[in-house]
């Protein structure tokens, strides 16, 4: 999905609250889809891969885009202002 298009979808989803069509919950979790989406699927980007951390600590539950599990640690450090090695987490694959 392209740019684009995620923000054609997200504005649907937002008319469609607007309008009475959908109520919060369910607009959050079409908008959430949509960035999932347009997050784990760049058109021409080789090698690039949801990652997201969970265990102890401000980590968990964080998902980044990167080419490892290495530099996926890295981007949740930058994230959270910490060096890599103290994120007390595990980084796997979405």
């Amino acid at each position: 999905m392209d740019r684009i298009s995620a923000l054609r979808n997200v504005e649907e989803a937002l008319s469609d609250f607007e309008a009475g069509d959908a109520d919060l919950a369910a607009t959050e979790q079409r908008v959430l889809t949509v960035l999932r989406t347009y997050a784990t699927d760049f058109d021409g980007e080789e090698g690039l891969q949801a990652y997201q951390a969970s265990g102890a600590g401000r980590a968990h539950g964080l998902v980044v885009v990167a080419e490892s599990e290495a530099e996926a640690r890295e981007r949740i450090a930058d994230l959270l202002d910490e060096e890599p090695a103290s994120i007390a987490a595990d980084i796997s694959p979405v």
